[in-house]
């Protein structure tokens, strides 16, 4: 079986994602697909993955994890989607000792014994440092930030390292990122991918984070377009959602406020450029598969 889990990172979907998958699970079954409902397994996965990093599974450990996440015979599903933003650790741990989730290749170990003989991928939504370290200090209660950074510098932040550790630690753990500055436009890949069916496949809700930062009157023409456009490609779509947004984009939604005392908009911008040349790092790390726009 493929278990495919979305890890996160904190503060980019907001639970989204898993309410997209669930809004398509009907479709996806039909593929061999499950989607469990997080009450399902949150608390049991969280707690597996805590408890055996230092200690083996029961040998029934799989099955009953299986019976707790399926309605369906496990003999008719080939692929289960799962979501847990905390299975790295909780926002207030996520820079001990300034390593970014550093108990991450730990808590995959972990799942790996829970899903042994299974095939794990993981999904992760990356965020620019510069918006991303202060939305996980604002939720935390360290008295600074420094603190809260555990020793690193925010400008040697790299999610390029991270991804790496990953790697060396479980290479046979393929891991699929997006930048979630492009969540909007590659919404129904991501879901896709996950769900791993055709480019073809019809995804409800596809635009659903595309209607958050365009305004109504831009919503209404961008549909219409497609309307007269049924044969255009995701590709060429993608480059649409782009020039209707740089006509209609709701300011107010795509704009974020930042505060971290000490920081200035030439803080802003060395954290966002080094963000932006560690994209292309990304791209280039062994095992990885970016979906881009």
């Amino acid at each position: 079986m493929q278990v495919i889990l979305h890890t996160g990172v904190h503060f980019t979907d907001e639970g989204r994602l898993l309410k997209g998958l669930q809004r398509n699970a009907p479709a996806f079954r039909e593929h061999g697909v499950a989607v469990p409902g997080p009450a399902r397994y949150k608390t049991l996965l969280g707690e597996a993955a805590h408890s055996l990093t230092n200690s083996a599974p029961a040998p029934d450990a799989r099955d009953i994890m299986l019976d707790e996440l399926l309605t369906d015979d496990p003999e008719h599903v080939s692929r289960i989607l799962l979501s847990h933003q905390h299975i790295f650790g909780v926002p207030k741990i996520s820079m001990q000792g300034g390593i970014p989730y550093r108990k991450a290749e730990e808590r995959i170990g972990a799942l790996k014994s829970l899903f042994k003989g299974d095939e794990i991928e993981l999904f992760i939504g990356l965020r620019n440092p510069a918006t991303w370290l202060p939305a996980m200090f604002n939720d935390v209660p360290q008295t600074s930030f420094d603190d809260f950074m555990g020793g690193l510098d925010p400008r040697d932040f790299l999610w390029s390292d991270f991804l790496k550790r990953l790697r060396n630690a479980h290479p046979d753990v393929a891991l699929t990122v997006w930048f979630n500055e492009d969540t909007p436009l590659i919404w129904g890949q991501i879901m896709r991918e996950m769900a791993g069916v055709e480019i073809t496949q019809k995804i409800a809700g596809s635009f659903d984070l595309l209607s958050q930062i365009m305004s109504v009157e831009g919503m209404k023409r961008f549909r219409a377009y497609l309307a007269q456009h049924p044969t255009i490609n995701e590709r060429q779509k993608r480059r649409v959602m782009v020039a209707f947004l740089d006509k209609y984009a709701i300011e107010d939604e795509i704009e974020e406020e930042l505060d971290i005392p000490g920081w200035n908009e030439a803080m802003v911008d060395t954290l966002t450029e080094t963000y932006d040349d560690d994209m292309w790092e990304i791209e280039r790390v062994p095992g990885v598969t970016v979906i881009t726009t």
